[in-house]
Formats: C-alpha cells, sequence, structure tokens
C-alpha cells in the first residue's frame, strides 16, 4: 500500500468520525386557524370584511353586548415569520390575487376589501406568516362576468 492510500484512507475516517451533527436553533411554528371567513359566510365585491384567526377564542357575555376576544399570547416566542399575508384561492387552487401583506401575524384579524371576481361558493382564504393555513369555503357574489 501506498503512502497516498494511507493518507486517504486516515483522512476519510478522520472525516467521517469527526463529523458530528450540527445543533439547529430551535424555531418555532405558529399555525393560528382561520376564524372568519367561514362556511356559509356570504362576502361581496368591494366590501370590507376582517380576516380573523386566532389561538383561541373566548367569549364574554354581558347584559347589553357580546364580546369576543382573539387571543394569540398562545403564540410561540420565537415565531420565524411575524408578517403576513392573505391570499385569495378559488377551487383548492391558489390565484394570484393578494389581499394584505406586511401586518403582524399576532393581531389575529386584519380588513380587506373583496376583490371584483367571478361569483362563486369555492373561495378561501390562505393565511401566511409563519406558516400556511386554509380558512372553510365561503361564496363572493356581486360580478356576473
Amino acid at each position: 500500500m501506498n503512502l497516498t492510500s494511507l493518507m486517504f484512507a486516515f483522512v476519510s475516517v478522520f472525516t467521517l468520525v469527526f463529523a458530528i451533527p450540527v445543533n439547529l436553533d430551535k424555531r418555532d411554528v405558529f399555525v393560528p386557524p382561520i376564524l372568519y371567513p367561514h362556511s356559509g359566510t356570504v362576502w361581496t365585491i368591494n366590501q370590507r370584511h376582517n380576516v380573523t384567526w386566532s389561538g383561541f377564542v373566548s367569549l364574554m357575555i354581558l347584559p347589553t353586548s357580546l364580546i369576543v376576544y382573539r387571543d394569540t399570547s398562545n403564540a410561540p416566542v420565537n415565531i420565524t415569520n411575524s408578517r403576513g399575508i392573505i391570499m385569495l384561492r378559488k377551487d383548492n387552487r391558489a390565484t394570484p390575487l393578494i389581499l394584505a401583506e406586511g401586518f403582524d401575524i399576532l393581531l389575529g384579524r386584519f380588513e380587506i376589501t373583496v376583490p371584483w371576481v367571478v361569483q362563486g361558493d369555492d373561495y378561501s382564504l390562505v393565511l401566511f406568516g409563519d406558516s400556511g393555513n386554509w380558512s372553510e369555503n365561503f361564496t363572493i357574489t356581486g360580478a356576473d362576468i
């Protein structure tokens, strides 16, 4: 066995023995469910609506009103991306329509304007931020294209 082969074998074994896995920083993913719009919701083109998501919802019933708290306090400490994007989907396919972007995902809601699209009952929204989450299908009306 020549010296080059011996040296190559030694370096190969040395590399394998000292190749240890790199410790990755812990990354938390926040996947809040979209609460509104939901199944049965009907939007009309050019109306404004609050897209609502949350870690959980609590209700307070007072004699004269009902208060709904959207709490995102259960969000992880180290969210990898706290800036949100809301996109429209039709028939379980992504569309190029971005309804909102750049907002804080911890807000729990964001107001959008319903875009001019073909009427249908197979629309849903995607909330991107730390991850992607779909709403239930809902209806958009108001255009006979």
